[in-house]
């Protein structure tokens, strides 16, 4: 599939998949989520870890609300149930580690695509903004399943009610992504980050999403079991060879990653 509004480039095992529609600040189009949901699915065939960033001076501004004409007469649970769901769900099921490295504004549906991937990064200039109050809606795109479980109930709340901005340092010290890094080392710092993961031990890293992403449906008992069972999986993998067998050589481990 060609693209029109994103890029994908994937080298070294590391995907970055770029929102590319700088002169309306990345917002969204029924095109892009397409797009995104594409190349998110395409690219974790190959990649061992996928970036999700946007060119220009904003991440993502949210939606398009030019996109359809009279935005008013746009059908928000079609588009919802169709067009972002699929795409969320692919960020989410993604078996490799994400990352979001948010370069600038986050807003609307743009935050909670940030907020979809496993790890957010974002340089200290960037911005997240819960914007759906300002026009009588209330958070969509996960907003309202993300942001209490990244920032807690009354965190997420006060965000939802009041759409206040929460600057990249906010909302690092809230819990509610990773880290913020100063904008001149952002790019080093999520392409450092990203080339660690790449040469991680794959395997392992799908392990940790799949037990910590399903521990808020689960029980004591029952997560217990869940790691019981994916760890005995990871035992019996080569990585776990590679990493017992390097750490007594004590040399870097060199992880086949699948």
């Amino acid at each position: 599939m060609s693209y029109q509004t994103i890029t994908l480039d994937i080298a070294d095992g590391v995907a970055v998949l770029t929102l590319n529609r700088p002169d309306k600040m990345n917002s969204f189009t029924a095109q892009m989520r397409a797009e995104i949901t594409d190349a998110v699915r395409s690219a974790q065939e190959t990649a061992r870890v996928i970036v999700l960033t946007g060119a220009g001076r904003a991440f993502c501004s949210g939606q398009d609300l030019g996109d359809t004409g009279d935005a008013t007469q746009m059908d928000l649970e079609r588009t919802l149930r169709d067009e972002y769901t699929p795409m969320l769900e692919a960020i989410t099921g993604c078996p490799v580690p994400t990352i979001a490295a948010v370069n600038g504004a986050a807003a609307g549906a743009g935050a909670n695509l940030a907020l979809a991937c496993d790890v957010v990064i974002a340089a200290e200039s960037a911005y997240f903004l819960q914007a759906f109050t300002r026009i009588g809606l209330l958070p969509d795109a996960g907003g309202t399943w993300f942001m209490p479980r990244h920032m807690g109930m009354a965190k997420a709340m006060g965000a939802a009610l009041f759409a206040d901005k929460i600057s990249a340092r906010q909302a690092s010290d809230w819990g509610m992504i990773w880290e913020a890094v100063p904008d001149a080392e952002f790019a080093e710092l999520w392409k450092a980050r990203a080339a660690h993961l790449a040469s991680g031990p794959t395997r392992a890293y799908a392990a940790v999403k799949e037990a910590i992403r399903g521990s808020f449906e689960a029980g004591l008992s029952e997560q217990l079991a869940t790691e019981a069972h994916l760890q005995g999986e990871c035992g019996r993998s080569r990585d776990f060879m590679e990493g017992v067998v390097s750490f007594m050589e004590k040399r870097k481990p060199v992880f086949e990653g699948r």
